[in-house]
């Protein structure tokens, strides 16, 4: 299977849950983009490696990488292998420069340690056809925006989904990528995977 190259986008707090974050991933030579809803542990262990802050103590995968050093492992790439029920699944594929070895890990914990070996991320075309989000360049006329309790601008994040058309969740779900809402974006893209 023909893997795509993934790059890290950004990386945002969740509006709607407390302590998760939405990492997004874009396709290296494309317009698709994969969010993907990680802990707030996670989102720590990644925004460190991303800021090159050198934490006082080992992290958990700074330690990892000590110890894969030590033993002359080297981390060759992350997969995002597979998505079931709207959970993803990663790989982490080592070698140890005579076998090739792939570890299961959650996609969170996998970028988190292929950040820190400065290796590439991938995934493959069935799970960006299915969990992708697609930019497109055609501006649009802005929607009506409203204030939220906190004074922040909202189109209705709180909203129950499952409620509306798939019409009118095609259409809000191109509204949320045009405001790079991608969490927002994430759930609709979920609740359309649902019902086909």
């Amino acid at each position: 299977m023909k893997k795509i190259r993934l790059e890290i986008l950004g990386l945002s707090s969740s509006q709607s849950q407390a302590g998760s974050f939405a990492l997004v991933l874009g396709e290296a030579n494309g317009n698709r983009r994969l969010p993907i809803i990680i802990g707030m542990f996670e989102a720590q262990a990644i925004a460190i490696e991303i800021e090159k802050i050198i934490p006082n103590r080992p992290m958990t995968h700074d330690l990892f990488k000590s110890f894969a050093n030590k033993f002359h492992f080297t981390i060759e790439e992350i997969i995002i292998s597979d998505l079931k029920e709207g959970v993803f699944f990663a790989k982490i594929v080592c070698s140890d420069g005579l076998k090739q070895t792939e570890i299961d890990a959650r996609p969170s914990d996998a970028i988190a340690i292929g950040l820190r070996f400065d290796c590439p991320i991938y995934t493959y075309e069935n799970i960006l056809a299915e969990a992708g989000i697609v930019l497109s360049d055609e501006p649009e006329e802005e929607a009506p925006k409203t204030k939220s309790r906190r004074g922040r601008e909202s189109s209705g994040k709180a909203e129950d989904i499952k409620k509306y058309s798939t019409d009118k969740l095609n259409e809000l779900l191109k509204e949320a990528i045009e405001k790079e809402d991608y969490e927002r974006a994430a759930k609709i893209r979920d609740e359309l995977s649902r019902r086909n």
